[in-house]
């Protein structure tokens, strides 16, 4: 019976979650080369081809079927490291986070750090990134996970991820090419909402806002109904909606950064504990975003 080493299955798991090898290298700090020689002695070792290395990287079928295997193993063995390993930490972690996240994002990586730390208690607010960096100022929480303009951002290296915008709507909805575009947004002040009415004026496409509101099951309610189109980032849109050839004839909406803010000098060992799942789930979500279009929010080929 062969046992995999950790090593090997955690830069193989990275590879795929951060869109390659280079990427990889710089999260787990080594060279391409050696990254490449790591996926060389794990291919070698349960003798299939895990990976795809032409026309762009992807998994083979046996890599997809290796990586939720190889994935699970890893959250098993992070798991029982932390609990067996880490002093007991406890307390509570008061956490702001912007509206659209906290169904795409927050869940999943919640529900691993409670299951590592089971004593510390988080207090979850959201908002617009706006509200959020001024209540942070103000000390209302402990860390806050915002919004802002790329390439220029106030993040720390390491803190952030650069995330496409999508055009969203419902299913085979149209609108009349005479009129002004419907749009749904969240309120002013959101980055969204700026990246979409700047790139429609640039355009010189009229448009009107018909439906706005600061919650994302609002938004998904009002595109599901058809009162109009809206954009968010590419990872938070959810699957119902879906954007379809009239958003081709829309004008490309660019990128945000999306990070932390944090004081790390005060933060407490539950809050430092939380920030280190928070990360990595943001360069899970990372590697999610590279691997999509744009324009079409499926998969690539590559």
């Amino acid at each position: 019976m062969k046992n995999l080493p950790m090593d090997l299955l955690r830069t193989f798991v990275t590879i795929e979650d951060l869109g390659g090898f280079t990427q990889a290298g710089e999260m787990l700090g080594r060279s391409q080369p050696a990254i490449s020689l790591q996926i060389k002695r794990l291919e070698e070792m349960v003798e299939v081809q895990l990976l795809i290395r032409t026309g762009g990287m992807k998994l083979t079928e046996e890599g997809q079927m290796f990586y939720n295997y190889a994935r699970q193993i890893l959250e098993l063995n992070d798991t029982a490291i932390s609990r067996l390993t880490v002093p007991s930490v406890s307390g509570s972690v008061t956490l702001g986070l912007p509206n659209d996240f906290e169904v795409s994002f927050l869940p999943m990586t919640l529900s691993k750090f409670s299951q590592a730390y089971p004593d510390v208690t988080l207090d979850v607010q959201t908002d617009l990134s706006v509200n959020l960096r001024q209540d942070f100022k103000k000390g209302s929480y402990d860390l806050v996970m915002l919004m802002d303009e790329y390439p220029e951002h106030s993040f720390k290296e390491n803190d952030f991820i650069a995330e496409p915008l999508a055009w969203i709507s419902r299913p085979g909805f149209n609108f009349k090419p005479d009129q002004p575009i419907p749009l749904v947004l969240y309120p002013k002040g959101c980055i969204y909402r700026q990246h979409i009415t700047t790139a429609l004026n640039k355009a010189n496409i009229p448009w009107r806002v018909l439906y706005s509101t600061s919650s994302l099951l609002g938004i998904q309610a009002a595109i599901d109904a058809g009162l109009g189109i809206s954009a968010l980032a590419i990872n938070t849109a959810p699957s119902i909606l879906t954007t379809n050839d009239i958003h081709q004839r829309l004008p490309a909406l660019g990128k945000v950064t999306i990070g932390f803010h944090y004081d790390h000098a005060t933060l407490a060992p539950a809050a430092v504990r939380l920030l280190d799942y928070l990360r990595r789930g943001l360069q899970r979500t990372r590697g999610a975003a590279l691997r999509f279009d744009p324009l079409t929010t499926r998969p690539r080929a590559g």
